[in-house]
């Protein structure tokens, strides 16, 4: 984990505190404390590109964490900040309500020490790659709001993040749009085209075999010609972003929202968080191996309200 990973903990119990100090202090993490939620709100107001995640206990007094939560993801300047939520007792609705605030990321207390640094290394993971797609933005080519239609394919990863980058540029909100696409066209990649499932992921990201086995299967004979099309087509007041991929499709509907039982688990929020953070609509079809994702136009402001619904 980079050494200034920055995080800001709200925390009211000092117990707690000195736990978390202590394990993430080991990490090299910049770490910022905050006793209650208005405290944390206050910090985060006043700096709002300081810290690359927020560990939020959900019991707070003056403003509870679910409060914090729904007020820091309806701030757009902290719409792609992961938020790690972290309760004593985590039940099944406690899950689900807190994922439809947008916190993606689950602790339990009492801490255990492998699981909290699993569940940080990943959101910190999750944000310095969301920095570095919106850094690739940034050198894009704002020409592209000018495209009407256009039609791409490719074949890796890094061409999809590539492309995403780009892509992205045609969009009204392009930092944010290029979080969810760059998502969906490299899942269309790694599980459509190779066939990774997501069991299959899980281990490989265990085991950190991941790249490695993305590699060797790229370089089979019956995935060589696989490529994925995307196909960008702008509407009256939207625009369309249509991938489809070689594979057998997958069910996809599971995948709209985290299963609370999978809310502890290092993958699987790419599809929630386009949904939610990146696009005003999702629409799979047949059996999965195409995706429409639609952006409507307007302001940033109007986009994210519009993704967030």
């Amino acid at each position: 984990m980079a050494e200034q990973t920055r995080v800001l903990i709200a925390e009211d119990n000092e117990l707690d505190r000195a736990l978390l100090d202590v394990h993430l202090g080991r990490e090299g993490l910049d770490i910022e404390f905050a006793t209650d939620g208005v405290e944390a709100w206050s910090i985060l107001d006043a700096h709002p590109d300081r810290f690359d995640l927020v560990l939020l206990d959900r019991t707070m007094p003056r403003m509870n964490g679910l409060e914090l939560l729904k007020r820091i993801k309806g701030d757009h300047r902290f719409l792609i900040l992961p938020v790690i939520f972290q309760s004593a007792l985590v039940s099944r609705e406690e899950v689900i309500e807190g994922i439809r605030a947008g916190a993606y990321y689950y602790l339990t207390k009492p801490y255990d020490t492998e699981m909290l640094l699993s569940v940080v290394r990943t959101a910190a993971s999750d944000r310095a790659a969301a920095k570095d797609l919106q850094h690739r933005v940034r050198r894009g080519m704002q020409v592209l709001q000018l495209l009407d239609e256009a039609h791409f394919s490719y074949r890796t990863i890094e061409e999809a993040r590539g492309l995403a980058a780009v892509l992205a540029n045609a969009c009204p909100d392009a930092e944010s749009t290029v979080i969810g696409l760059t998502e969906l066209m490299v899942n269309a990649v790694e599980h459509g085209n190779l066939g990774i499932t997501y069991d299959e992921k899980s281990a490989l990201l265990e085991d950190g075999s991941w790249a490695a086995e993305v590699a060797r299967r790229l370089t089979l004979p019956e995935n060589h010609n696989k490529r994925v099309e995307v196909r960008f087509d702008r509407g009256d007041d939207e625009l369309r972003f249509t991938i489809c991929d070689r594979g057998n499709g997958f069910e996809w509907n599971r995948y709209l929202d985290i299963d609370p039982r999978r809310a502890f688990d290092r993958h699987g929020r790419g599809i929630l968080m386009a949904r939610h953070v990146s696009f005003s609509a999702i629409e799979y079809r047949g059996c999965g191996n195409e995706v429409v994702a639609t952006v409507r136009c307007g302001s940033p402001e109007a986009v994210a309200a519009g993704g967030a619904a």
